[in-house]
């Protein structure tokens, strides 16, 4: 389950001006959001989750702080980095713990924020700041669904002493509360449709804010469902294995509701962060809340916590034009790598400005029992009754480390050898009690930190 190697074999070539050829749907907005499940990275010898986890909680202290520039060891794709045979895995272990008759065949599309966030700025340049760069990403076909992977060529990198990259990373340290044990990042999965498909998407989460419920307020079904199933895990016997597979798996934190939700931004002052720099990551996440926190020369004052929903359909609202090209490209993509048999690499040529589609080997992202998901019509409850379909590639429906996507330099890491050859569930009391309540847990920055 090693990323997937590309072939020769030229399938398509994608320009900007062919996108004005695709059947361009009217309209392009993202509707009936749900959040599905979520987990953390944990330190370990081995690649370990701790699922539902946690998000850091929003405590920023209240004076000024002088903070240190960042430095050390940064993610770029700690999905990747942690677990490469198949950095799609935890999304699937996570699913399925949180939600066990989850209908995957209602899904069109299965991918990570960061893809998304790529082929919004080739359909618009403008759109990120740092300009754009070549990308590449893999792509499997499992009966409808299409599964998106991304491919980069160093999954972290070292800030070392003598380097200046900003203080964002410490600020999310001392402005935020690990509540994991031994966290290292927060991932969220969320399901929703845009541009008559269906899509599921995997982002990280900087923090999240306490909201304290009234007395009479009633907890989602879905939570104390999965409260219910960790409770389970916890008395059950130490280990449950997954053929073919390297990962553990801890029952450990709460959910948190996607309206709780924040990502945070740090700049300095004289230079104000426009919504519509960080508007795209927020829009594909349908992240609420926003921190913009500025310093000047380290020294930051206490921010506070925008609420950005509104910002957010305004700028859904401005850039109906390429949202509607997002989604027809989408499809389009979709349509060539299910014609030639389900398998394929995309890569922007930074040389030529298209993208290009060529056929890959084949090689499968998942662990082979997640497959089986796809298959047994009994298992499942129906979700959504009206999931569309990517179809065959015919356009006949509807459809940096500021705010640009994975910069780095450093050596891909391929930590966490197995001691054992299935995912496992560790033991653990599924309990917030058992959630780290200090500043003092290891806070790693992620994937798409600004």
């Amino acid at each position: 389950m090693a990323p997937t190697q590309t072939t020769p074999t030229t399938l398509a070539e994608i320009s900007r001006a062919d996108l004005l050829n695709l059947s361009i749907p009217p309209s392009a907005s993202i509707t009936d959001v749900k959040h599905l499940s979520s987990y953390n990275w944990i330190e370990a010898p081995t690649p370990t989750i701790a699922v539902p986890g946690s998000p850091p909680l929003w405590s920023p202290p209240s004076a000024p702080q002088q903070l240190k520039k960042d430095s050390g060891l940064i993610y770029i794709a700690q999905n990747a980095a942690r677990h490469p045979d198949s950095p799609l895995e935890p999304l699937f272990r996570a699913l399925y713990i949180a939600k066990p008759s989850f209908d995957i065949r209602t899904i069109d599309v299965v991918t990570d924020r960061n893809i998304i966030r790529k082929l919004l700025s080739f359909i618009n340049p403008s759109s990120t700041r740092n300009g754009l760069e070549a990308f590449t990403f893999n792509i499997e076909i499992a009966k409808n669904t299409a599964i998106f992977s991304r491919v980069e060529t160093a999954t972290h990198e070292f800030i070392k002493p003598h380097e200046f990259r900003g203080f964002g990373h410490e600020f999310e340290k001392v402005y935020t509360t690990t509540q994991i044990n031994g966290s290292t990042g927060h991932h969220r999965i969320i399901s929703y449709r845009f541009g008559d498909l269906n899509f599921m998407v995997r982002h990280e989460t900087d923090g999240y804010v306490d909201a304290i419920p009234s007395s009479n307020s009633k907890a989602p079904e879905s939570d104390s469902s999965l409260s219910r199933m960790l409770g389970s895990l916890s008395l059950s016997p130490p280990e449950t294995t997954f053929p073919a597979s390297k990962l553990s798996i801890k029952p450990s934190g709460q959910p948190i509701p996607l309206a709780s939700t924040l990502e945070i931004k740090t700049r300095v002052r004289h230079r104000p962060l426009n919504i519509d720099e960080i508007a795209p990551q927020l829009w594909v996440s349908q992240t609420p809340k926003l921190v913009r926190a500025y310093h000047r020369n380290g020294t930051f004052q206490t921010p506070e916590v925008e609420d950005v929903v509104a910002l957010i359909g305004e700028w859904e609202g401005r850039n109906q034009m390429d949202l509607r090209k997002l989604a027809a490209l989408t499809r389009r993509i979709v349509g060539v790598v299910r014609g030639v048999g389900g398998s394929a690499v995309v890569r922007y040529d930074v040389g030529r400005d298209k993208l290009v589609v060529s056929k890959a080997d084949g090689k499968k992202m998942l662990p082979g029992d997640l497959y089986s998901k796809w298959n047994d019509k009994d298992e499942y409850r129906e979700h959504d009754a009206g999931a569309g379909s990517a179809g065959d590639g015919v356009e006949t429906e509807k459809e940096g480390k500021s705010t640009a996507f994975g910069p780095g330099d450093g050596k891909g890491e391929e930590d966490g050898k197995p001691a054992g050859t299935g995912a496992r569930i560790l033991p653990g009391d599924g309990n917030p009690e058992s959630m780290a309540g200090g500043k003092n847990g290891m806070r790693v920055a992620g994937e798409e930190s600004v």
